[in-house]
């Protein structure tokens, strides 16, 4: 399967240019001959764009997710809508409470919704996440291009125990889209490869390019082998990283070192 990271320049709440970039990177894309096409955090309204959330919240069938889906079944890709601000309470079949979450979407080719990640792990330090947000409480898995993917969102990256959930339940392809920011470049770089080392699996971690009023995110999207080796990455600046994915590898990394055997739990 190949996968294309879509690193976008965002704009903080420029909505309509910021999807108009993820709908053109979505073509591009394709014409490389891509199985899935991956956008970064809050791709739409930007991370650091605190006061826009309520404004321009929207369900999962709202503009920025409708523009997008389409976009990828008209070049017929599978696409990982990376996240939007979530309204839950016109979502269909969401949560019981009211509020906004932090939620990355997953369609098929043909625009069939596979799952919905609201982000667990709301970032607290010197962000207004954690107060204007509802965490996730779901973990959910999607069957495509022959792996068991599941998605998970930029700070998550901090909490392995997350990850250990998702390897029981036989996930071997991590998405993880981001809006990670400088000065952190050591963590972005260590974290992501950390979780592919521990749990002998694909991580595909998807950031924005771009600079906010306090904030500037630092790019280099990168796509992680089983053993943690790096196979595609790219610097801080728009662009796209390409990467093909075999499932076969995670099964002989896994069945020369089978680390994961000998957990205690």
């Amino acid at each position: 399967m190949r996968v294309a990271l879509a690193q976008i320049d965002v704009e903080g709440a420029a909505v309509g240019a910021n999807v108009e970039r993820a709908v053109e990177a979505i073509r591009e894309a394709a014409s490389e001959g891509t199985d899935l096409v991956c956008l970064p955090e809050l791709f739409n309204v930007g991370f650091f764009a605190f006061d826009a959330y309520q404004r321009e919240a929207e369900p999962l069938d709202g503009p920025s997710l409708s523009a997008v889906r389409e976009a990828a079944v008209e070049e017929d890709v599978a696409l990982l809508a990376g996240s939007v601000v979530e309204e839950l309470s016109e979502t269909e079949g969401g949560p019981d409470e009211d509020g906004l979450a932090n939620t990355s979407v997953l369609f098929n080719s043909d625009g069939e919704r596979l799952l919905a990640y609201r982000k667990h792990h709301l970032f607290g330090y010197e962000s207004a996440e954690s107060q204007l947000l509802t965490p996730g409480e779901r973990v959910p898995t999607a069957e495509i291009g022959g792996f068991t993917a599941a998605v998970t969102t930029c700070y998550d990256l901090r909490f392995p125990e997350l990850y250990r959930e998702l390897v029981a339940d036989g996930v071997d392809l991590l998405l993880v889209p981001s809006a990670w920011p400088y000065p952190r470049v050591e963590h972005w770089k260590l974290l992501p490869q950390a979780r592919a080392v521990e749990n002998l699996a694909y991580v595909a971690a998807v950031n924005g390019s771009g600079k906010f009023d306090e904030a500037e995110l630092l790019g280099r999207s990168t796509v992680y082998d089983p053993w943690g080796t790096p196979v595609a990455s790219t610097g801080d600046q728009p662009s796209i990283v390409f990467a093909d994915l075999n499932p076969e590898r995670v099964a002989t990394v896994r069945e020369e070192f089978p680390a994961l055997d000998d957990r205690r739990h």
